[in-house]
């Protein structure tokens, strides 16, 4: 690829995945639009492509690029903060951001890889599957239905172009620290942990996540550019792993011995379990986790205490 674009890529997942397209395709010229609402320029430490500081929801794509035409799209760019309730702000920038990209991207067909949310799923328990109704709690999770609903619109209108939709889980691992309060819950605890606090989870710490290390995320967002057709791909571990075990992998991995300090869950829209089927997944794009909870969890603690990189 000559030219690839990433929205959203001082993010957290955005970052991880502008810096793993760096590697994969040194030669190509790689752009990043983002506003920082959501991002932090320390995460692209190493980068060397070109840097667009702009509100994708408000960009005039084409004054902005105008002849340039981009080989392939990552769409990372949002709105990530779930307690964000300002239904206007959340569900503009959301929605319209990915409208304008799309609209640039259509003469081209110029394939598009966007990120939903596990969010749409909604409050539910088992494993959820990509053909399930869309049930979302929250108006982020609306949001992210939205970006479904429009990727699928388009598609049909248009369908020899390829739009895939990544609903990432619960994601963890390096360049999160910028998102404190909206950071991962791993990332919190460690942090209550390392200061040898008791780590705080809503009672009774049994409520279950599908935890993916940013490393299998960034893995799948790349391999979704060769789906077979457009559709939406579930990203997790494919493991609930509870706020418990957690804590439990963190005490190993930081030698210590701290029990959890249970308090009521204020949340009425919260998820008590998240669960990726990924049966699509493994069938059309060939993945496979390398870092189930236990594992991804070592070695981002790992990371975190400077023991790897």
């Amino acid at each position: 690829m000559r030219n690839i674009l990433v929205t959203g890529g001082a993010g957290f997942i955005g970052s991880n995945l502008t810096l793993a397209l760096q590697e994969k395709h040194p030669d190509a010229r790689i752009v990043v639009i983002d506003d920082f609402r959501s991002g932090d320029f320390k995460n692209l430490q190493g980068y060397r492509g070109d840097f667009v500081a702009a509100d994708v929801s408000r960009l005039d794509w084409q004054a902005q690029f105008k002849d340039l035409i981009f080989d392939a799209i990552f769409h990372e760019a949002s709105i990530t903060d779930t307690t964000v309730h300002d239904q206007l702000l959340q569900v503009h920038d959301n929605v319209e951001g990915f409208r304008r990209l799309l609209e640039f991207a259509v003469p081209h067909h110029t394939p598009v890889v966007y990120a939903s949310s596990a969010a749409t799923y909604g409050i539910g328990t088992g494993r959820m599957k990509e053909d399930q109704p869309a049930a979302p709690a929250n108006v982020y999770a609306f949001s992210k239905t939205q970006l479904d609903n429009l990727a699928r619109s388009y598609a049909r209108r248009h369908p020899s172009w390829k739009i895939a939709g990544v609903r990432y889980f619960n994601v963890y691992g390096p360049h999160e620290a910028h998102k404190k309060a909206a950071a991962s819950m791993i990332y919190q605890l460690y942090l209550q942990m390392k200061a040898g606090k008791r780590p705080r989870v809503f009672r009774a710490g049994e409520q279950k996540r599908d935890f993916v290390y940013v490393k299998d995320a960034v893995k799948m967002t790349m391999s979704a550019l060769s789906a077979p057709q457009s559709t939406v791909y579930n990203c997790g571990s494919g493991h609930a792993f509870s706020f418990n075990e957690v804590i439990a992998e963190l005490n190993k991995s930081l030698g210590t011995k701290l029990e959890p300090d249970y308090f009521e869950n204020p949340y009425p829209f919260y998820q008590p379990h998240t669960e990726a089927d990924l049966t699509l997944a493994k069938s059309e794009l060939k993945y496979n986790s390398e870092y189930l909870p236990a594992t991804g969890i070592a070695h981002y603690v790992a990371h975190l205490e400077g023991r790897n990189q």
